[in-house]
């Protein structure tokens, strides 16, 4: 991630959001999708977290608007926002691959499919790549 949109830095860190939101609500079906004996309690979550990704990700889309509709100058106020809401992004990402570890754990049809535990290896390691963009964005906004 660069670093150089200077005031509408803003745009850039709810670009990063929009994208990893939207992958992670996709990474919800790709779970579901790839292993079809799944247990139930680990389908519903999955369906769950699909939800809540995706109204997520539809409120970053929201908040690109309003930035983009910000006329010169980015408030603080707006700045504000924003943040809490990459704060809200970072902790969702943290709770997704709880579940995903939990499901790769505990989850018996899991462990048979060697195709699936490397690929939800890849997913958390995909949100911690997300997890480490805002992190690092909070931190150099902090500055």
């Amino acid at each position: 991630m660069q670093f150089y949109y200077g005031e509408k830095m803003p745009l850039r860190i709810l670009d990063e959001a929009e994208f990893w939101k939207q992958q992670e609500s996709e990474h919800t079906v790709v779970i579901r999708e790839l292993v079809k004996n799944l247990e139930p309690r680990y389908v519903e979550a999955l369906n769950e977290w699909e939800s809540a990704l995706t109204n997520t990700h539809q409120r970053v889309v929201r908040w690109i608007e309003t930035v983009i509709r910000s006329p010169h100058r980015i408030s603080p106020q707006l700045q504000h926002r924003v943040m809490e809401l990459v704060r809200f992004c970072l902790h969702q990402s943290e709770q997704f691959i709880e579940l995903c570890r939990i499901i790769r754990e505990r989850s018996q049809a899991f462990k048979g499919n060697m195709t699936a535990q490397v690929v939800m290896n890849h997913i958390i390691r995909e949100s911690e790549y997300f997890i480490g963009i805002a992190q690092t964005i909070l931190y150099e906004c902090r500055k």
